[in-house]
């Protein structure tokens, strides 16, 4: 826990960092102006001369995520630069579970988040995509990075569970109704398949499509 901090020394900057410990900690559901006052060690109208109200403090927040995620290079090599954009943001989105539901429910227009995207869009210019595809481009990649981190971080079940679920489940899945996924299951209690999700792999299927559409 932060020392308590007086009202001289409280800043948007602390405000945020604070917001964003609790919301890891807790859950975003359970950051109120309140609790954060208490985790400061102010008044809770300390805070509104930091932040205007609760829908600054959690533009606020998402903006510093966001600031986390790797901003990709113009004019160098559009794949790997989308790439590691990627990945950087899926990690981000790990490490603060309660973001990828914000962003995606927020029109975001703070400082990092305009950037990020300026960037993107320079990126996918400078590799020869129109303006059209490029809005598209990063659109398709946004939906694969958001959708598989809210998939992952309310998947019901852990990687080491899936042999047990698989023996557990087959049962109802037998070969005579359900053939192909009978197969695959079978692929999972073996040990021939360990049934996660690979970011990767969708990420892949996106640059190498995006990569036809510029030859064409």
């Amino acid at each position: 826990m932060p020392k308590p901090a007086d009202r001289a020394r409280l800043t948007r900057e602390l405000v945020l960092r604070t917001a964003i410990r609790l919301a890891d900690e807790q859950g975003l559901d359970a950051l109120s102006m309140r609790k954060l006052a208490q985790a400061l060690g102010v008044e809770a109208m300390s805070l509104y001369n930091h932040v205007a109200n609760k829908d600054d403090l959690l533009d606020g927040i998402v903006d510093l995520v966001v600031a986390e995620m790797a901003v990709p290079e113009i004019g160098g090599d559009w794949k790997a630069a989308l790439r590691t954009r990627a990945v950087s943001a899926h990690e981000a989105l790990r490490r603060h579970p309660w973001a990828t539901g914000l962003i995606g429910s927020r029109v975001n227009v703070g400082p990092a988040m305009l950037r990020y995207i300026d960037a993107t869009l320079g990126c996918l210019r400078s590799a020869g995509f129109t303006y059209q595809q490029a809005d598209r481009a990063w659109n398709a990649m946004d939906g694969h990075i958001y959708g598989f981190t809210l998939r992952e971080s309310t998947f019901p079940l852990d990687p080491s569970e899936y042999i047990a679920a698989a023996t557990h489940f087959l049962p109802r899945i037998p070969k005579t109704t359900h053939p192909h996924m009978n197969a695959l299951t079978h692929l999972v209690i073996d040990g021939e398949h360990d049934g996660i999700a690979d970011f990767e792999f969708g990420l892949d299927l996106i640059l190498d499509g995006l990569e036809r559409l510029l030859d064409e």
